[in-house]
């Protein structure tokens, strides 16, 4: 794929954050959204979420039973990447014609909410497996799980549709543009409804409910003896800072560009608090794209559950041995019941 600064096409294009309009473009603020640089980066991501996404739903539909709500998580959580993945280097096109650009649009939109639910469900999940392990039995089957997806991805659905609607192309001198382009009439509420959206999802609802369910996996695990508690704390760690680094920044930015819609000054300099706030959302856009790529190794690679399959997979295909397991085999029976070691 070759891509030109002239034909550049990125995030930060398709929201419009536009700055106050009475400022002047200063350079030195910018981020070069349209450089090379960026573009490569773009790629790699693209390269890592493709490779680690992929790998993760091969294992999983071939050599992994589908059994639990935790399976089914674990599914959805990873075409969920892989949608975002996929649409990373096609932005590339999406200037091309007025389809590409609303297919690309739907793809990173759903990719967008999906991700973000599905990361929440499996904590959810893993909330219910441990701090509540007896009584959620009933509630952790693979039917229930099926059932929270498709909810998921219809809420997921519903919440793109508007981004979808009104993306469009838009000429910027010898290129097109892809970005939602809103009635006269009605871009102040739909800005605000796109920041609201997003916000509410990634900020004001998910954050709050993965905080709260590995506070309580925390407090649980801390009275435990099991032998896996160590490692079981170090993967709670991981997945909350993770999450935190990679889409705290994004949605703080998004929180502060509604304050500046509804004209709430954020600086005694207006047009330099908006130009940095345009600059940082380049930035942080980058960053919450990141997850994608690092989503499977957090719940796959690291997990013990999966990281055994994929081990299988590679002896029984190119013949890697994953040393003796008669012993190894004979611990995951008589701990799999328990829940640390059963989710972990």
């Amino acid at each position: 794929m070759n891509m030109s600064d002239n034909d550049s096409v990125v995030y930060s294009d398709m929201y419009d954050y536009d700055y106050n309009s009475t400022c002047d473009q200063d350079p030195n603020l910018e981020f070069p959204t349209g450089s090379m640089v960026l573009s490569v980066l773009y790629y790699v991501l693209f390269c890592l979420g493709l490779l680690g996404n992929s790998t993760v739903l091969w294992v999983l539909l071939r050599h992994v039973k589908l059994r639990t709500m935790t399976d089914v998580c674990l599914l959805n959580l990873t075409l969920s990447d892989l949608l975002l993945a996929v649409s990373l280097p096609l932005w590339a096109y999406s200037s091309q014609n007025f389809e590409s650009c609303k297919l690309i649009t739907g793809v990173y939109q759903l990719g967008f909410y999906s991700g973000t639910l599905f990361v929440t469900f499996m904590s959810v999940d893993r909330y219910l497996a441990i701090v509540h392990a007896v009584a959620a039995i009933r509630a952790r089957t693979l039917r229930y799980g099926i059932t929270a997806s498709i909810i998921i991805w219809a809420i997921s659905v519903t919440m793109a549709t508007p981004q979808v609607v009104f993306a469009s192309l838009e000429e910027d001198g010898n290129s097109s543009q892809c970005h939602p382009i809103y009635p006269d009439d009605t871009v102040h509420f739909w800005k605000l409804q796109r920041n609201f959206s997003e916000n509410t999802v990634g900020l004001f609802l998910c954050l709050p409910v993965m905080i709260f369910c590995y506070v309580k996996i925390l407090i649980v695990l801390s009275k435990s003896r099991n032998s896996k508690k160590n490692k079981a704390v170090k993967l709670i760690f991981i997945i909350v800072c993770v999450f935190v680094v990679c889409w705290v920044p994004y949605n703080v930015t998004i929180f502060l560009n509604t304050l500046e819609l509804l004209k709430i000054p954020l600086a005694p300099d207006l047009c330099k608090a908006s130009k940095t706030i345009m600059y940082a959302m380049n930035l942080a856009e980058f960053i919450a794209l990141s997850h994608c790529c690092v989503n499977p190794v957090i719940y796959a690679f690291v997990g013990e559950k999966f990281r055994k399959s994929l081990q299988k997979v590679m002896g029984k295909y190119f013949g890697w041995s994953s040393g003796p397991s008669s012993h190894r085999d004979t611990t995951d029976k008589e701990t799999s019941n328990t829940p640390v070691r059963s989710e972990y």
